[in-house]
């Protein structure tokens, strides 16, 4: 075992600098946001900031070098991630934020990609939640704690041997991962193909109140004074529950009793849940198809469709979002009312449209269920490698 602080010959600071002036063309810099859940860097969407040039000398990252998330974070992701600087990453200069650092490995040492996974472990296994501090609603990585997390070290033969073992795993969950979002992409093109862009409504389809076409119901909560209103009888979704692009909602982590049941707010199977308040804009218009019997709090309403198809529905709702987002009241924290929502006008082709719609939505979630079943299986044999490897 060897202190983690010790495998690195050097950490390098985050910067941030300044805007740019114009005309001025400015050093790339990688944010949290350029993280993907694999550890890799997405490079899309990357923001150009003024840097002092001997600092972009001094800092600029190379192939090997690991980046750490020291600050941020949520409740869902704890801080303490970590993405890989691929070999992509010499292409042009880029520097890590200042809510980041970056380690540079001792290659006489360690393999630095041998020390990326176990760092990668220390995330995703849960080991970081123990490492931060929360103030102000950010989360901050005691680095100088984390620094001193014992690392197994085999020969570097071996350490050579684990990598080609778990990037060959990463890869084929990163793979996994990409023909869901492609398949994904594929069901909006054909939404757009057979009727337009929702908010533009190129193709003239009448448009109409959500509240004349669908009940809306919102939801509640049986009183917390009252521990028989909770049990085992009915799940109570909440706002976490609805993790768009997931058509489906999950299972929730809290129940009603049947006392509960009687005083809540609930709808069958065959309806559409939306987020319509959250602490997150951007979640505001989530939405999920129930498969089953529910209830759900006061932040999510439900839309009952009468007469139309729900996975029509749940992909317009989709589509929209940016005509949702444009009817929050920024000034009520950003919340949607049932009267907003109720209130809005959208596109309604005939029935027989949505129908053949919902059909090869069907087809294409089949295929996606099989898809992420090989990616759960392959989750599972990774995390089972972790520990493994590194305890």
């Amino acid at each position: 075992m060897v202190r983690l602080g010790d495998i690195f010959e050097r950490q390098i600071a985050g910067e941030w600098g300044s805007e740019c002036a114009e005309n001025e063309n400015g050093t790339k810099v990688l944010r949290t946001t350029n993280f993907t859940q694999e550890g890799r860097i997405n490079y899309d969407d990357v923001v150009i900031r003024s840097i002092n040039q001997s600092k972009v000398d001094k800092k600029r990252l190379h192939y090997g070098d690991i980046i750490l998330e020291k600050s941020g974070g949520t409740e869902k992701t704890p801080v303490g991630r970590v993405v890989f600087c691929d070999e992509a990453i010499e292409d042009s200069i880029y520097l890590c934020n200042n809510f980041t650092q970056a380690m540079r490995v001792n290659q006489a040492i360690a393999i630095p990609k041998y020390v990326f996974y176990f760092m990668w472990n220390l995330h995703s296994s849960g080991k970081t939640d123990l490492l931060q501090n929360k103030t102000t609603g950010i989360r901050n990585l005691q680095v100088k704690s984390y620094l001193n997390e014992n690392c197994p070290l085999p020969a570097l033969e071996v350490q050579r041997k684990i990598v080609a073992v778990l990037d060959k795993v990463s890869d084929l969950i990163a793979k996994r991962r990409q023909q869901l979002d492609m398949l994904d992409e594929m069901v909006k093109a054909r939404f757009v193909e057979m009727f337009g862009d929702p908010v533009g409504n190129p193709m003239g389809w009448e448009k109409i109140a959500l509240g004349k076409r669908c009940d809306i119901v919102t939801g509640n909560t049986p009183s917390r004074a009252d521990p028989e209103n909770y049990g085992n009888f009915i799940e109570w979704i909440k706002s976490d529950n609805i993790n768009t692009p997931a058509v489906l909602l999950t299972e929730a982590q809290e129940y009603l009793s049947e006392t509960g049941f009687h005083k809540c707010r609930f709808v069958e199977a065959g309806s559409l849940l939306m987020t319509c308040i959250a602490g997150s804009i951007n979640c505001i218009g989530n939405v999920a198809v129930t498969d089953r019997r529910v209830a759900f709090n006061q932040q999510i309403n439900a839309i009952v469709p009468k007469q139309d198809d729900v996975l029509y529905l749940y992909w317009l709702m989709l589509l929209s979002k940016p005509a949702i987002h444009s009817t929050i009241n920024m000034a009520l924290k950003g919340i949607l009312s049932k009267g907003q929502l109720s209130e809005m006008a959208f596109p309604f082709p005939p029935l027989e449209l949505q129908n053949q719609f919902s059909v090869f939505v069907k087809k294409t979630e089949k295929t996606k269920a099989t898809i992420s079943r090989s990616l759960e299986k392959l989750e599972t044999l990774k995390k089972a490698l972790m520990q493994e490897y590194f305890g």
